[in-house]
């Protein structure tokens, strides 16, 4: 199991937000790529990036910070945010990061992404963003009308490699994890998963542990490794040493 610290950049610095609300704003670092690098000297192995710019605008909006993140660690990047089109997905590749994570295209356009996934097979993933079940599309901001079981069967025959389900609800509120819904989606998905959305302290990362075995991959978490309701080197030697005896 991997902890994804979570690097979230807007208007060029790096930020958490509140239910993936715009206006609900907390700047924690004016240098994302100094709170990238900061995360890896503590031992993070992956980053999640996501461009909220982009994923607002639906244009790729920090294009060189990402770039400069991608060359300031030497760890993979897992990027989403602002990813509409196959041009915008090929510049990111080349730029270092390592996987995409993609939202509002995966669900509005199925032939996109389709294409999206035969041209760049093994890098592509898909963001499930969900409030009670209903999936979110446009940063969050518009209701695309399916939910989770709608599209998985879809999302697996056009080539997605693993999903990332947050529960927005949940999402930098310090709620915990939704445990139930991560079991479900695991049970209808033969894709690695990523849970995002209430990652907030070690016992957060205690109870998802054991649903590694059933296809997690790992978990995001954003503003309580900011805020230090969850130590991220602590929950790392946790997962080593429970890893280390399995």
């Amino acid at each position: 199991m991997i902890i994804f610290p979570a690097v979230d950049i807007k208007d060029g610095r790096c930020v958490r937000l509140k239910q993936g609300l715009a206006d609900q704003v907390t700047v924690f670092n004016h240098d994302p790529a100094a709170a990238a690098r900061h995360w890896v000297d503590l031992g993070a192995q992956f980053l999640h990036v996501v461009d909220l710019d982009g994923a607002f605008s639906g244009l790729p909006r920090n294009f060189d910070l990402i770039r400069r993140i991608c060359t300031t660690v030497d760890v993979p990047v897992q990027l989403g945010g602002g990813i509409r089109d196959l041009d915008t997905a090929r510049a990111y590749i080349r730029a270092g990061v390592h996987r995409l994570i993609i939202g509002t295209m995966a669900l509005a356009e199925p032939a996109t992404f389709a294409a999206l996934c035969d041209a760049l097979p093994g890098k592509i993933g898909v963001s499930l963003d969900a409030v009670d079940g209903r999936l979110k599309t446009k940063g969050w901001v518009e209701d695309s009308g399916l939910t989770v079981h709608d599209v998985i069967p879809r999302l697996e025959a056009d080539g997605a490699t693993f999903l990332v389900y947050t529960d927005i609800a949940r999402d930098g509120m310090h709620a915990g994890v939704n445990l139930d819904a991560m079991r479900d989606l695991l049970h209808s998905t033969t894709l690695p998963v990523l849970a995002a959305g209430g990652v907030s302290t070690l016992d957060d990362i205690k109870n998802l542990f054991p649903l590694a075995a059933e296809g997690l991959e790992g978990a995001i978490t954003g503003r309580a490794i900011y805020e230090g309701t969850l130590d991220l080197q602590e929950a790392l030697a946790w997962l080593e040493s429970q890893q280390a005896e399995a």
